[in-house]
């Protein structure tokens, strides 16, 4: 598999949003917001916690919690690349000021 790049990530990201904007109009007329992006981002969220624990054996759950969390994990990435395209913020920019001054703060 080639290695994914996170430019790639970016544009691969915005070319499956636009494919569920074009659903999202046929099913409900117009295009979700942003904010229902993020609502829709923190439900992700919530569903890795709970994979997480069924994953580590401290929540009861049927099926494959590894194949389901490395799916939600993915699509956490994919909605912080779109929340960040849509608010108009460089994810890329934001990731390396974010590791940046992490790092210089833990050094120092």
């Amino acid at each position: 598999m080639k290695e994914l790049t996170m430019k790639d990530a970016v544009s691969r990201s915005q070319a499956i949003r636009a494919l569920y904007h074009e659903l999202e109009r046929q099913h409900h007329g117009s295009e979700w917001t942003v904010e229902e992006d993020a609502l829709a981002f923190l439900t992700d969220v919530g569903l890795v916690g709970r994979l997480v624990m069924s994953q580590q054996g401290r929540w009861p759950k049927a099926g494959n919690a590894s194949g389901e969390l490395e799916h939600k994990l993915g699509e956490c990435i994919w909605w912080l690349i779109i929340l960040a395209d849509r608010m108009e913020i460089d994810i890329e920019h934001a990731l390396d000021g974010f590791l940046s001054r992490t790092e210089k703060l833990l050094k120092e």
